[in-house]
C-alpha cells in the first residue's frame, strides 16, 4: 500500500471499523430489524470505506508530488491517480 505508517493506520482502523459495521449489518439483517436501521448502518459502512479509499488516494497523491515511493515500483501517473479517485466517485 501507499503511505506512510500513519496513514497506514488510519485505513486500518478506518477499515477495521467498517468490517464491524458491516457484521452489525448482517446481524440486522438476519434478525429482520427495521429497513430504515439498516439502511442507516448500511450508509455508516460506505461512508467509512469511502473515507478508507480517499486516504489510500490521498497518499497515492503525496506520494507522486514529493517522488517518495517504495523501492522497485515506479510512481502511480496522473492517469492513474484520477482513475483511483474516480473509482471511489
Amino acid at each position: 500500500m501507499v503511505g506512510n505508517e500513519d496513514s497506514t493506520a488510519v485505513v486500518l482502523n478506518r477499515l477495521r471499523r467498517a468490517h464491524g459495521q458491516l457484521a452489525g449489518v448482517i446481524s440486522m439483517i438476519e434478525e429482520g430489524r427495521d429497513c430504515k436501521d439498516v439502511v442507516t448502518q448500511l450508509a455508516a459502512v460506505s461512508r467509512a470505506l469511502d473515507k478508507a479509499g480517499f486516504k489510500i488516494v490521498a497518499a497515492g497523491l503525496r506520494e507522486c508530488l514529493t517522488g517518495d515511493t517504495q523501492e522497485n515500483t515506479q510512481p502511480m501517473t496522473e492517469a492513474e491517480l484520477e482513475k483511483l479517485f474516480l473509482s471511489l466517485a
